[in-house]
């Protein structure tokens, strides 16, 4: 038999209360909420705990106070790269609190998110929702029933982490206007995703002058931005901007196939900056900062467990410059 941790037989948490010289509330801030006690008590009360045999009955507590000490995260799509870095981060902000992450892959589909949401909903204390495809009520409902934060989805008071476009897609428009490209195109995304709706807005008003044709990508997938290629080519574009890097790479796939040189015939350029290391020519793309909006959003959940309160917190972006853009060919 396995061994397993296990409460010494009598040993309360008033014996460890008595042993660390704290009081009983200390001690299960201790081992419920960390992050309200400085980092030497936490580890004082868990070394007196540890050599009485005490180790905190997690569902006795979530039956007396309702806390399970888990949170969840659901992203539409996990394979997409963008989403790891973010999920890592918030584990790892989670962690400092003593909490648990469960996460949710929604694939895409409001149903299976809704659904996702009410099987993790009693177990746990609150939920960040990554690119949410629930409708905004769905959205509203849960956040009257559990601490919600939302990323990338501006629902006005709903905390949210959002990380905003204007800035990178401003500069790729004037980047491509400046290596004289008159004719663009942009490879959209969902339409219900509210960053491929910041995304067309901000193309359409920076690109004042110049001709932007939109074409439908659906999903963004490899197999998408390959299969976009030839509206691609029909749009007349000489540069495109993409709703992502994994559509991106596909675009690259298909124009090397038509033999259609990057950047000397075409430029590109991607959004989320996650895969320029593994395109060739190297991607210039819009920076996301996903590590960065998954710790902001655990630490926001992590204040909302405690505090109610609808920040909402900002990311901005920029343009990385690599070796998919150049100036236009006549």
């Amino acid at each position: 038999m396995s061994p397993r941790l296990q409460r010494a037989p009598g040993v309360t948490i008033g014996d460890v209360a008595a042993a660390a010289e704290v009081s009983r509330s200390t001690v299960s801030r201790a081992f419920t909420r960390p992050q309200l006690l400085s980092p030497e008590t936490v580890d004082h009360i868990r070394a007196v705990a540890a050599r009485l045999g005490y180790v905190g009955n997690q569902a006795a507590r979530a039956l007396s106070t309702g806390r399970f000490g888990n949170i969840a995260v659901v992203v539409p799509d996990i394979a997409n790269p963008f989403f790891p870095p973010l999920v890592r981060s918030l584990q790892s902000a989670a962690e400092t609190a003593d909490l648990a992450v469960f996460l949710g892959d929604s694939d895409e589909s409001a149903e299976r998110e809704a659904k996702l949401i009410a099987r993790l909903a009693p177990q746990v204390e609150g939920f960040v929702l990554a690119s949410p495809r629930l409708s905004e009520e769905l959205i509203r409902e849960l956040a009257a029933t559990r601490p919600v934060v939302l990323v990338n989805r501006d629902l006005e008071g709903i905390p949210r982490v959002l990380i905003d476009s204007t800035g990178g897609m401003t500069e790729a428009v004037m980047l491509l206007k400046k290596l004289g490209h008159e004719r663009l195109a942009y490879l959209a995304g969902p339409r219900d995703s509210w960053s491929d709706q910041q995304r067309r807005e901000v193309l359409t008003s920076a690109a004042s002058g110049l001709t932007v044709e939109v074409i439908e990508v659906g999903r963004p997938s490899y197999a998408a931005g390959r299969d976009s290629v030839s509206a691609l080519v029909r749009s007349g574009a000489t540069a495109a901007i993409a709703f992502d890097d994994v559509v991106s790479q596909g675009v690259l796939a298909g124009l090397e196939l038509r033999g259609i040189s990057v950047p000397t015939d075409f430029s590109l350029v991607g959004c989320d900056d996650t895969l320029a290391a593994l395109t060739t020519p190297a991607l210039t793309s819009v920076s996301a900062g996903a590590a960065t909006a998954g710790t902001a959003a655990a630490k926001l959940l992590i204040q909302l467990l405690d505090d109610p309160t609808a920040e909402c917190i900002t990311i901005a972006t920029h343009l990385v410059i690599r070796a998919t853009t150049a100036a236009v060919t006549r």
